[in-house]
């Protein structure tokens, strides 16, 4: 499975978009970087599918664009007007060229959820590599309205409970794609986020 982050040069916030190409070509998030159209269209002429970690708006502002677009249908947990599929824990679908599994992952979102292959994790916020906080092992912020440092511990055990053995790729929502041993990674997160403290402190 070909992975590419096509929000990787914006140049205002966004969050990191993927498009998974192969037997199903998914976009993985929107983003909201000007142009990303344009950069899909340099690896691919059509889409197969959308789909949403959770509907934040840096993870949306520009949902609406690629829909109309490529008219590829949406998958996504939380209710949209343009949903054409709604996810569920446990379901399961194709992205790229591997079957993922669907895992709900609330406490950054009540609508998160992640995706989990045999080499691959789409973690959303929930966890990320790197993100200015943490590196090496970050987790989602638990501290605005709606959000739970709780659920999210659960979420990242959640993960943890259903990711198999030798996932080598990580495809977060910020900071960087991490190769690698991904169980070590969100073991790491797993621990800050047990600690409870504010992850920004300065905030």
């Amino acid at each position: 499975m070909d992975v590419h982050n096509v929000t990787a040069e914006a140049e205002t916030f966004t969050c990191n978009a993927y498009l998974a190409t192969g037997e199903q070509t998914t976009l993985v998030d929107a983003g909201a970087m000007r142009g990303v159209v344009d950069v899909i269209r340099e690896h691919v002429d059509a889409l197969d599918a959308v789909v949403l970690t959770h509907q934040h708006g840096d993870h949306v502002q520009r949902l609406d664009t690629v829909l109309d677009a490529f008219d590829a249908p949406l998958y996504a947990y939380g209710s949209h007007p343009r949903r054409d599929h709604a996810l569920a824990d446990g379901d399961t679908l194709t992205v790229g060229d591997e079957e993922c599994e669907v895992v709900y992952t609330p406490g950054h979102a009540d609508d998160h959820v992640s995706l989990v292959s045999q080499s691959a994790l789409f973690s959303g916020d929930v966890v990320v590599h790197d993100d200015g906080a943490f590196d090496d092992g970050s987790f989602g912020r638990t501290d605005r309205p709606g959000q739970s440092r709780e659920r999210l511990i659960e979420s990242i055990e959640r993960i943890l409970d259903r990711m198999p053995a030798g996932v080598e790729h990580m495809y977060s929502g910020h900071g960087g794609v991490f190769h690698g041993d991904v169980r070590e990674v969100v073991e790491r997160a797993l621990e800050r986020a047990e600690r409870r403290e504010p992850k920004y402190p300065d905030d």
